[in-house]
């Protein structure tokens, strides 16, 4: 694996992260592999739980869904778990997927208001640690996360923003009703939608801010089909949700805007049947969505 920059990567042209993630699921499919070496993973490749277990976790997944898949998303945390040594193979996990065509997701969640929200848009777009793109948390307002949002457009990279989690304590929250009458999840979706087509215009395409919405539960909020950005859809296999579930959930999503996760159900197969796992997840994903 190559050593990481001591700089952010380049900036990858002119079309937005909407865009590529779009150019990405028509060249390779529609499947996003969630990278999360937890210590029992880490054990099913037969890795140490450290530093150089983490790169060669790193190394494993790279070479084995080169090609077969459109984006990877390591989980921030269990990189960080190991210090600055885990963070440095966090990098030089980004830079490799990141040469080898994949598209980059960092699960960090990152979120908070002010002088912090500006320094988390340095750190993760325009530092050592950006990737193609950042997930962040909107519940200190979604309004406080817009100088990621400048910093998303500026660099060409994507802010994805948690709106619909799996977890049954943060579905009481999301879909509260407000004032005006719209859950807070709808509320969410409506702001990052004005935000995607303040950024492309009458010329639609699809803008720098996409949105995670689970595969699993109920009916997901209102107003996924007008949001002109990606859709990140976690929550396949071993958390419950099938491809038809994919398919129904995001029936009304524009094609090319979902972008389904699956992490343990694909990684428990270990190295040596990761690859052909990913493949068949991927092709039954593409035959059911639009």
């Amino acid at each position: 694996m190559p050593p990481s920059a001591d700089h952010a990567p380049a900036v990858p042209g002119t079309a937005t992260f909407g865009e590529r993630v779009r150019a990405a699921i028509r060249a390779l499919g529609p499947l996003c592999v969630g990278i999360d070496p937890s210590p029992a993973l880490l054990d099913v490749f037969g890795l140490p739980d450290d530093a150089d277990g983490l790169l060669s976790f790193g190394e494993a997944c790279v070479r084995e869904l080169d090609g077969v898949v459109a984006a990877l998303k390591p989980q921030v945390a269990f990189f960080e778990r190991h210090g600055a040594r885990g963070i440095s193979a966090f990098e030089q996990l980004v830079a490799a997927a990141r040469g080898a065509g994949m598209l980059v997701v960092a699960d960090a969640k990152r979120g908070d208001i002010g002088s912090t929200t500006e320094a988390y848009a340095d750190a993760w777009f325009r530092g050592p640690l950006a990737a193609d793109a950042v997930t962040a948390t909107p519940y200190v307002g979604i309004g406080a996360l817009f100088p990621m949002v400048v910093a998303a457009r500026a660099t060409g990279r994507g802010l994805v923003v948690v709106v619909t989690s799996s977890n049954p304590e943060g579905r009481e929250l999301q879909e509260a009703v407000l004032r005006e009458g719209a859950t807070v999840e709808e509320s969410m979706v409506r702001s990052i939608s004005r935000w995607n087509s303040e950024e492309v215009g009458r010329a639609g395409g699809l803008g720098s801010v996409g949105v995670v919405v689970s595969a699993t539960g109920r009916t997901p909020p209102e107003g996924l089909s007008d949001l002109a950005g990606v859709v990140l859809a976690p929550g396949l296999g071993a958390q419950g949700a099938t491809v038809a579930d994919v398919a129904r959930r995001f029936a009304r999503c524009a094609p090319g805007t979902v972008l389904p996760s699956a992490s343990r159900t694909l990684l428990s197969e270990g190295r040596n049947g990761l690859r052909a796992a990913a493949s068949r997840l991927r092709d039954e994903l593409a035959a059911a969505l639009p």
